[in-house]
C-alpha cells in the first residue's frame, strides 16, 4: 500500500477492541473459565482449545494483560451480539447536556428580566446548563459591580430552580455566570 492510503486508513478507521479467539490465541499458558463460569485452572492454550471444541464453543481471550491471560469458553457470536446490544442501550439512555446562553444588559428593566428568567427556567427544566452573560459597553466597564448586582438579582428570580456552577465573574468586557438545574 502507498503512504497516502495508509494515512487515510489510519485517519478514518476506528480501532475497536478485538478479542482473540480460538487459533489466534498464541500464549503458551492460559487461565481457563468454563461456559458455566467455573475456574478450570491454568493449562496450555492447545488443551483449552480442545476443551472448547468438545463443548462446540469458542475459546475467547477476555483479559490479555493478566498473567497468565484469562480465556473463557463461550459462544463468541452470542457474546458479540450481547455486547452490541448493551452498547446500544447505553447510548440510548445517555443524556447530552447542552450549554444554552442568555444575554442580559446592565440597564435591563424588571419586566424584561422576568421574561429572561422564565426562558431560563424552561432551559433548566429541560436539563440543560445555562450561561448568563452581560456585555459591558463603553463606560459600563467602569461600573462592573452594577452588572454583578443584575446577575445576582436574576439568580434570585429563579426561586432555587438553579444551582450556580460559576459565580458572576468579569472576564474582559463580559460578566459571566453558569447555572445548572437544581436537583
Amino acid at each position: 500500500m502507498c503512504k497516502a492510503t495508509l494515512n487515510f486508513l489510519a485517519r478514518y478507521t476506528t480501532i475497536k477492541e478485538q478479542h482473540q479467539i480460538n487459533e489466534e490465541i498464541r500464549d503458551r499458558e492460559v487461565r481457563v473459565i468454563s461456559a458455566e463460569g467455573e475456574q478450570l485452572g491454568i493449562m496450555s492454550a492447545a488443551q483449552a482449545l480442545v476443551l472448547a471444541e468438545e463443548a462446540d464453543l469458542d475459546l475467547v481471550k477476555i483479559s490479555p494483560n493478566a498473567v497468565p491471560p484469562v480465556c473463557k469458553i463461550m459462544n463468541y457470536g452470542k457474546f458479540k451480539f450481547e455486547q452490541a446490544k448493551k452498547e446500544k442501550e447505553n447510548r440510548k439512555n445517555q443524556k447530552v447536556v447542552e450549554l444554552k446562553e442568555i444575554y442580559l444588559s446592565m440597564t435591563i428593566d424588571i419586566g424584561d428580566l422576568n421574561v429572561k428568567a422564565k426562558k431560563t427556567m424552561e432551559m433548566l427544566g429541560d436539563g440543560n446548563k445555562v450561561k448568563v452573560s452581560i456585555r459591558m459597553r463603553g463606560r459600563q466597564q467602569a461600573h462592573a459591580s452594577m452588572g454583578v448586582d443584575v446577575m445576582k438579582r436574576f439568580f434570585e428570580m429563579l426561586d432555587g430552580k438553579a444551582v450556580m456552577d460559576k459565580a458572576p465573574v468579569t472576564e474582559g468586557r463580559n460578566i459571566l455566570m453558569i447555572l445548572s438545574p437544581a436537583k
